[in-house]
């Protein structure tokens, strides 16, 4: 296995060489980014991708925390309108 060490903006990123084989409306995909100078080759088009379904995931995670704990918690006996009131006074500029 290859590895490559890069400078980026002060931290050092160690990254691995892969091979990978992609179907070939991904190849097309990617070679049209790379021409449309959306990225600079399709190692970078790649990283991209997956720092994003990386973050997706962790956004999704971070929603499922929130939604059993507020499970959890039991319902509310405020009215809407008292529940939007509470909300509200809260926020100054609301």
């Amino acid at each position: 296995m290859n590895f490559g060490v890069y400078l980026h903006q002060t931290k050092i990123i160690v990254m691995t060489r892969q091979s990978i084989t992609l179907a070939n409306q991904n190849d097309e995909w990617l070679k049209q980014q790379i021409s449309k100078e959306e990225f600079t080759s399709k190692s970078e088009a790649i990283n991209y991708l997956i720092k994003r379904a990386r973050s997706q995931e962790e956004y999704y995670e971070f929603v499922r925390d929130k939604i059993e704990k507020a499970e959890k918690s039991g319902r509310s006996t405020l009215t809407k309108e008292e529940l939007l009131a509470k909300i509200k006074s809260n926020y100054t500029n609301v």
